[in-house]
């Protein structure tokens, strides 16, 4: 059994990495073994996972397959729209101006900050009472 070539793209948001496998040959998109309708409930953010192959219209003329962990649904979406959008970079790089016009080549770098001592939460003090 030969093994057929496939395109990469590794997408992280917030603390979820997703590893994005593109095949070019007509199929379904798969993560982490589940379809991905099974894997993302929320249709707002399973739009936002395929956005790379609706703006370059390749929906339907692809198959995905994709292992993500880590975070949660939503840092999930937003890192498997990460790494479809390089994959197919690496499949087409004559597709990289749409996908960079449509901004789904930007890593979103906002994470949660840390605690500090001394502070309740990362900025919240403890009430102060003057007398």
């Amino acid at each position: 059994m030969t093994q057929e070539k496939y395109y990469y793209g590794t997408g992280r948001r917030k603390s979820a990495i997703a590893r994005v496998r593109v095949f070019n040959t007509p199929g379904s998109i798969t993560v982490n073994g589940k379809s991905l309708e099974d894997f993302i409930t929320v249709d707002s953010w399973k739009q936002h996972a395929i956005r790379p192959l609706v703006v370059t219209d390749m929906e339907g003329s692809l198959t995905v397959n994709i292992k993500s962990h880590g975070g949660g649904l939503s840092g999930q979406a937003g890192a498997i729209s990460l790494g479809i959008a390089r994959a197919i970079i690496n499949l087409d790089p004559n597709l990289r101006k749409a996908l960079k016009s449509a901004g789904l080549l930007t890593r979103d770098s906002r994470v949660k900050e840390s605690k500090k001592y001394g502070l309740k939460r990362a900025r919240k003090a403890p009430q102060y009472t003057k007398r």
